[in-house]
């Protein structure tokens, strides 16, 4: 039975990117060594708790009000927060860049935080209906 989502992040400076999530964004982590009972040090391959969670699958194509939406096949990393002009001055506050201002998407309020080292994410406030409080059934 499945027990939890692991995700993955593809870094160009690993390093820079467990930082950022660890000191700025106040993950909880575990080093990858752990379960073998070594030696841990800062430099290990941080596996970090990413809480609740949730899974949409969006279509590539799709067409609404007359609008004709593409996108090529990908997966995407977003984080959610219940306020999110607090949650940018908590973050900024701890030397996160967004990218442009927060812009309201209609399904939520988002703005573009950048990873160092990695791709930016979507940060949003939603407005649509949520399911990461349902966990997975067992």
């Amino acid at each position: 039975m499945i027990t939890a989502m692991h995700l993955l992040i593809y870094s160009d400076d690993a390093a820079a990117t467990r930082e950022f999530f660890r000191d700025v964004l106040l993950l909880e982590s575990v080093s990858a060594r752990e379960a073998e009972k070594e030696e841990t040090s800062p430099d290990d391959w941080l596996i970090f708790a990413a809480g609740p969670c949730e899974l949409a699958v969006h279509p590539t194509h799709a067409e609404s009000a007359g609008e004709t939406y593409d996108s090529p096949r990908h997966h995407s990393i977003s984080l959610m927060c219940d306020d999110l002009e607090d949650t940018m001055a908590e973050l900024a506050g701890r030397g996160a860049v967004f990218t442009g201002a927060a812009e309201d998407l209609g399904w939520g309020i988002a703005v573009t935080l950048q990873v160092p080292g990695a791709e930016d994410m979507l940060l949003y406030q939603p407005r649509h209906a949520t399911a990461y409080a349902k966990g997975l059934r067992v």
